[in-house]
């Protein structure tokens, strides 16, 4: 049986993508494998995808979607190249690897496949995630891959020479940004709110606040300004976390993020 979408490895990332494939195509032309079998059977079925293993998807899947953690992939290209090196149709590898080049996907694979490299983010799992990609040649036209992950959320082509420092702010940033929601809904609490008004307000300011700026065009200092009335309750805040460098430490933690993937590739 052919497929339109195989997925080797069915944890966090895999399985939100494979949910996203399963509503933008028949459900019955994506197939989902996992060294856990259990757990690929149990997400096969809630999607009414198939649950197979992972020479059927080398086999038969026309993209290949490997999520598997970067220093498993060369022993899962010692299983699965010889199977690619007999297809005679065309197919695509999706790597979603961290830190790991297409090179080196291809070094992997033994030669040149066409291959899109993807980077997406937790909220895919939600379908409001972000899923940085770049492809090489061979890959050609990419408009059915970005169709079957549509539901994940907003697919965004760059230069690959970009995709770590991308994938810095995009990859990292959920992490401290719930740590942002908890640290005001934490400020809520200390001023008297419940915990859970104080969480929903939290995540409700959140994405309002995103949604302007990305709806009204204006800069978000511009937007900061608009609240800050003078003499203010809000410029008293700003003043606040300013005097904490409350700036400086979210880039810093976007370079942190970086410098270590950079010395994960050394």
């Amino acid at each position: 049986m052919k497929y339109l979408a195989g997925f080797i490895g069915a944890g966090n990332m895999g399985g939100a993508l494979a949910k996203a494939a399963a509503k933008a195509a028949n459900p019955k032309e994506i197939a989902i494998a996992d060294l856990d079998t259990q757990k690929a059977k149990a997400l096969s079925s809630s999607l009414g995808a198939v649950f197979t293993d992972n020479a059927d998807i080398v086999k038969n899947a026309k993209y290949i979607f490997l999520g598997v953690k970067p220093q498993m992939l060369r022993d899962l290209f010692s299983e699965i190249s010889p199977v690619l090196e007999k297809r005679t149709d065309k197919f695509i590898l999706v790597s979603m690897a961290a830190g790991t080049s297409i090179k080196e996907i291809c070094d992997f694979a033994g030669k040149e496949y066409p291959t899109i490299r993807i980077m997406p983010n937790t909220p895919v799992s939600v379908g409001a995630g972000i899923v940085l990609y770049c492809a090489n040649e061979s890959a050609g036209d990419t408009l059915e891959f970005t169709d079957i992950l549509k539901y994940a959320g907003t697919l965004d082509n760059l230069p690959e020479n970009l995709i770590d420092a991308a994938s810095c702010l995009t990859g990292c940033s959920p992490a401290w940004i719930y740590m942002f929601i908890e640290a005001l809904a934490d400020g809520g609490v200390k001023c008297g709110l419940p915990r859970a008004k104080a969480l929903k307000y939290a995540c409700d300011a959140l994405i309002g606040s995103a949604t302007l700026v990305n709806e009204s065009g204006k800069h978000p200092g511009l937007l900061k300004d608009e609240v800050c009335s003078p003499g203010g309750t809000t410029i008293a805040g700003v003043h606040a976390l300013e005097a904490n460098a409350f700036r400086g430490t979210v880039m810093e933690a976007v370079s942190a993020a970086y410098e270590k993937t950079l010395n994960l590739k050394k």
